[in-house]
């Protein structure tokens, strides 16, 4: 094998390996400077879009273990979205750019912790709220409990003092 097959094979093994997420999108009838720009807003969300044959993609995720991404049928033209951190935001910056294409560019699936994504799992992925979203929410879930458990035992205590001031009143009413 040539040296420049083999370094081409771990550099995708360890883009295959490395990575926290792997989208497959087809981009059959873009123009090179479409892609380019795919590529430009990639790039600050630190995820990288490489063209590859489906075969090797497929053959390398064989050899390095990963066996549902190696039985992923991969059809057509395929460029392959990887990287490091939040799959949401470069899931998102797939679909906004397949609406800006008219649909040129879209989803094939994807590879996320083990597991093989279709299509419309992507785009589910996409329409997910950001963490900081998701993060508000939890913690909003979280000072509900005890700012409710407070108001009930500040009821309650209110309760009791209504009570005996009543019956205070009461007592000096008929004093």
């Amino acid at each position: 094998m040539r040296q420049e097959r083999i370094q081409l094979g771990q550099d995708v093994a360890a883009l295959l390996t490395g990575s926290d997420y792997l989208f497959f999108v087809t981009y059959k009838g873009l123009k090179v400077k479409d892609v380019d720009s795919f590529k430009k807003q990639l790039a600050p969300l630190g995820a990288e879009c490489h063209v590859l044959k489906n075969r090797f993609i497929n053959k390398m995720a064989e050899l390095n273990g990963l066996t549902a991404l190696a039985e992923f049928k991969l059809t057509g033209d395929t460029a392959m979205i990887s990287g490091k951190g939040d799959a949401g935001p470069v899931a998102k910056a797939i679909k906004a750019f397949s609406n800006e294409t008219k649909g040129v560019l879209s989803a094939k699936g994807g590879y996320f912790d083990g597991e093989v994504l279709n299509a419309e799992q992507v785009i589910a992925i996409a329409d997910l709220p950001s963490k900081d979203a998701l993060r508000a929410q939890l913690l909003g879930l979280l000072v509900a409990v005890p700012t409710g458990l407070v108001r009930v035992l500040n009821a309650k205590a209110s309760s009791i003092v209504n009570v005996i001031n009543a019956y205070k009143n009461k007592l000096e009413e008929n004093s």
